[in-house]
């Protein structure tokens, strides 16, 4: 699929002399953006309420949202390794925005179809583009780096909610002078987050065009001064081969990472989608919760935070202790402390907080890992592709993880606003195994097999279509 001449990869070039270190803050233009698929709990009652239906109606949005990136990814990943990560960003705002339209006109005519087309469908494939357009291009231009380069590129989608949000709240606040987020069971009107989707689709198509205009690939013969690629083999799994997305699809290393990443965020993505009443439910007493509607909110931005957060420093960690070692910290204590959550978490909010933070941590630093992780397997050559299609375990866990906290809920004597901890205990001990199955499978990670190489001479997946010295404009 061809795209117009300015969004082309060879507009995009960098003069002699850029400075790398500019990258960053367009991968973080768009991952902020779309990181707001992580805020919908916020909203999630007042969704429920104006449909007339269950939490897992509408939890299916966010599901469909998050299945939409992984088969995006996947299907567009070569298409963005060739075109560039201009063209990928603007395709990526284009699908963004209109699902966010789509999506209000759905809630302004109470029709959920519309919900479930424009921000999980139309939304989804924009979550997905974007999501991978800048990791390959900040992998290139870090070479050195890959793990901080790769926490640098997904930190944003983490912090997302982190503005998302209070920004929300506020929003929703002023388009529904009736709903007061400070006072516990408030909940705006269907037609504020209608509003609140029109206002957000305006200021997100503003921060990613920036993104994608300012965004440059490194030159063929590019590498940082002083840097020597024979020095990156210093650590067990690291090649200095390359192969491509077609053959690491026949590895069981892929399987192996496959079933990591699925593991991972099926415990995570589960609990932030349902994070706002989550942390009321595990302090309710007869006269209500403890927890006000308001002070939920900033719980699902401080985790937005940790998630944020773990996205660079885990990444960063791993940098010098080694991709595999870190995701034994991020399933193994993960599951340890899954434990205690189910366990101890309700008996005070610290402990539910601080809990809830860490493993929303290392929720955040395995997305921001698995990058590098792939690089170290499988080189350089095609990593984008390779990252788009392992993010089909992101789609399936987005529709196992929700659903099992949805349906374990919907099995509770409780409607939603009686819901107490113990409701939500049997959901977390399934999170427990699945990390379990997890550190397993990363276990079994071993170097691939010289069979699936490529050829000496190749060498980036563009070089032959694209004539990557011209100058960036």
């Amino acid at each position: 699929m061809a795209v117009p001449s300015f969004l082309a990869r060879e507009r995009t070039v960098a003069r002699p002399g850029f400075n790398r270190w500019l990258i960053p803050p367009a991968a973080l233009a768009v991952h902020l953006c779309i990181g707001q698929a992580y805020a919908t709990s916020v909203y999630k009652a007042a969704l429920v309420s104006h449909f007339d239906t269950t939490l897992t109606a509408i939890g299916i949005t966010f599901s469909i949202a998050i299945v939409m990136l992984g088969l995006s990814a996947a299907l567009f990943g070569t298409w963005v390794d060739r075109n560039g990560p201009r063209a990928a960003m603007f395709t990526s705002a284009c699908f963004w925005v209109t699902g966010f339209l789509v999506g209000s006109l759905g809630i302004y005519t109470e029709q959920l179809w519309l919900l479930y087309l424009g921000y999980g469908v139309i939304g989804g494939i924009g979550l997905g583009i974007g999501y991978i357009s800048p990791v390959s291009t900040l992998i290139k231009w870090f070479p050195d780096r890959p793990g901080l380069a790769t926490g640098m590129a997904i930190m944003g989608f983490g912090g997302g909610a982190l503005i998302a949000s209070p920004l929300s709240r506020q929003l929703m606040n002023w388009y529904d002078p009736g709903y007061d987020p400070a006072v516990a069971g408030t909940v705006p009107s269907g037609n504020a987050v209608a509003g609140l989707f029109l206002t957000l689709a305006a200021l997100y198509a503003v921060f990613m065009m920036f993104g994608a205009f300012i965004v440059r690939v490194p030159a063929a013969d590019w590498k940082p001064e002083g840097f020597d690629p024979s020095t990156i083999k210093q650590k067990a799994l690291v090649t200095t081969e390359n192969v491509s997305a077609a053959n690491a699809i026949k590895t069981k290393q892929f399987w192996l990472l496959w079933i990591v990443l699925f593991c991972n965020v099926t415990a995570g993505i589960g609990i932030l989608e349902q994070a706002a009443p989550m942390i009321q439910d595990f302090f309710r007493r007869p006269e209500g919760s403890l927890v006000a509607a308001t002070t939920a909110a900033g719980f699902v931005g401080l985790l937005s935070l940790f998630n944020m957060a773990g996205r660079f420093v885990w990444s960063s960690t791993s940098d010098f202790i080694g991709r595999k070692p870190i995701y034994m910290v991020y399933l193994g204590v993960g599951l340890v402390l899954y434990v205690l959550l189910a366990t101890v978490g309700s008996t005070a909010t610290w402990v539910f907080v601080i809990l809830a933070a860490i493993i929303l941590s290392f929720y955040g630093g395995g997305f921001a890992t698995i990058p590098a992780y792939l690089r170290d397997l499988f080189g350089t050559y095609q990593v984008g592709a390779i990252h788009g299609r392992l993010l089909t375990a992101w789609a399936a866990a987005g529709v196992a993880g929700p659903l099992i906290v949805n349906a374990v809920l919907d099995l509770a004597e409780g409607e939603p606003g009686t819901l107490v901890a113990g409701d939500y205990r049997p959901a977390l001990f399934i999170m427990v195994g699945l990390l379990a199955i997890g550190f397993v499978a990363n276990l079994l990670v071993k170097p691939v097999d010289s069979k699936y190489w490529e050829p000496k001479a190749t060498d980036a997946p563009t070089a032959a279509a694209t004539p990557e010295r011209s100058a960036a404009r």
